[in-house]
């Protein structure tokens, strides 16, 4: 390949004094001179998951890639998943070492979103995910105040996650969950410690799936669950000034921002230390109780499905 402004791990990288998308105060450069620097700390998260990348061209809206596009290199692994909605095979990349989060970060993608699961089992969820997420124009503080219910609910649980910025707005927490249970049986916990964290605090926290009725309150999402993807942590986010998801100590998580952590502090910040690996539990197993529980929760998609036909049906009896 011509014109590279220079060559890492056999990835010819171009255009890096560009700007990386407006308002990002950075340029290509800094994204992957971010990327190389914590590539032994985000590729072990990466690796091994289906991907999905958001990525930015000059001039274009930004857009989330889920289907590696026909130019990529035969050696960037990949793996076929049938997509249901769409009636088609996807080829997700997997970012299994330093040379192709190279060849990403060359393609401008920003953000990294890994599967909950691996490619060799997709079926079973390594990890528990609550994603706290605050209502529009609240602060970053009402996620954190979200997050320590959650944290109080794994706690009666018998159970302990670790805690990362989303990058943007919100707050993510992990609980490893030891080998055995599947999408399921996950999906349903999930929703049980949603429920159990609202119930500590229900004038801060909501688990409404529909917008319109959560009330101003912080939405404790039980949804990352099955096949869906949450930002990876280290991963920068397209907000301005380039944010990172970045992993805190609970006991540091009320006197941070999100704007603390950027892909021009994070490198610093983390020196030689891996923090998410640090803080992060080992794995746990999920109480029967906590399982049975959510079963008799309603999924909320399919809950909000069927409240979104019956609103509509009331709108239309009103309107005659």
């Amino acid at each position: 390949m011509t014109g590279a402004d220079e060559t890492r791990d056999g990835v010819a990288l171009t255009n890096l004094d560009q700007a990386l998308f407006d308002g990002s105060e950075a340029t290509k450069r800094d994204l992957v001179d971010y990327l190389d620097a914590v590539a032994d700390r985000i590729v072990p998260q990466l690796r091994g998951r289906p991907l999905s990348v958001v990525r930015v061209r000059p001039g274009q809206p930004p857009f989330m890639q889920k289907n590696l596009p026909r130019y990529t290199p035969e050696w960037v692994r990949r793996v076929p998943i049938w997509a249901e909605a769409s009636r088609r095979e996807i080829s997700y990349g997997l970012c299994d070492d330093r040379r192709t989060l190279l060849w990403f970060a060359n393609q401008r993608a920003v953000e990294y979103h890994p599967t909950l699961a691996t490619a060799d089992d997709l079926s079973r969820p390594t990890h528990l995910v609550l994603d706290l997420d605050p209502p529009e124009g609240d602060g970053f503080a009402a996620a954190v105040a979200a997050a320590l219910l959650v944290r109080q609910a794994l706690a009666d649980a018998g159970l302990a996650g670790a805690v990362k910025t989303s990058g943007a707005k919100g707050v993510h927490v992990f609980v490893p969950v030891a080998p055995g249970p599947d999408a399921e049986e996950l999906a349903a916990a999930t929703r049980a410690l949603a429920a159990r964290a609202e119930r500590l605090d229900p004038a801060l926290a909501t688990t409404a799936f529909i917008r319109e009725d959560r009330g101003g309150k912080v939405f404790v999402d039980p949804t990352r669950t099955g096949g869906a993807t949450v930002v990876s942590v280290y991963s920068p986010r397209l907000r301005p000034g380039v944010p990172v998801s970045f992993p805190v100590p609970w006991a540091d998580l009320e006197s941070v921002t999100p704007g603390d952590f950027t892909i021009r502090t994070a490198g610093a910040l983390l020196a030689d230390r891996d923090p998410w690996v640090e803080l992060m539990p080992p794995p746990q197993h999920l109480p029967a109780d906590l399982v049975e529980q959510g079963r008799a929760i309603p999924v909320p998609r399919v809950q909000a499905m069927h409240e979104g036909r019956r609103r509509a049906r009331a709108r239309r009896a009103a309107a005659d």
